[in-house]
């Protein structure tokens, strides 16, 4: 249940052709305190519960549990959340024997595009993509918890 992850700015259009598909997610926190969040999100017919611990130092890990839960769940517990949904179109792009998660953000986020990929070691070799960009792992700004709150189109 530890979760290894990089994240990283994306510097161009490039990763639309690469990818494989494409889903749109609504999510949104019931919690987002600096030593846990909930999020609850819904992919198109489908929900998920998910408990997040604080990251380690230096942002590579963290704790991490997640549930299936119905759609009509999800639209439920969306209605309890803080204010701040994040609306975003997600693109999977294989890379090697890895997979890139590219979020695209829509409404008060809109410009942000980030790519995150899991690793099962901290230091594992990936390929690293021509549109993949400054590495953003640990930077809190840049945690969907914080552009619920503090939306990419404030930042000055």
């Amino acid at each position: 249940m530890i979760e290894i992850e990089r994240k990283f700015l994306v510097t161009s259009q490039a990763f639309k052709v690469e990818a494989t598909g494409s889903k749109q997610i609504v999510q949104g926190f019931l919690n987002t305190h600096k030593e846990r969040t909930v999020r609850v999100r819904l992919t198109g017919d489908e929900g998920t519960l998910t408990v997040k611990g604080k990251s380690s130092e230096d942002g590579l890990t963290r704790f991490e549990w997640e549930t299936k839960i119905s759609k009509n769940e999800a639209e439920a517990l969306l209605e309890l959340c803080e204010p701040g949904v994040i609306n975003k179109t997600r693109y999977e792009v294989s890379m090697g024997k890895h997979l890139f998660e590219v979020d695209e953000f829509h409404g008060d986020n809109e410009g942000l595009v980030v790519a995150e990929i899991e690793l099962n070691t901290v230091d594992e070799d990936f390929l690293k993509p021509s549109w993949l960009g400054r590495e953003v792992t640990g930077k809190v700004e840049y945690y969907n918890s914080y552009l619920s709150k503090s939306p990419y189109k404030t930042w000055k």
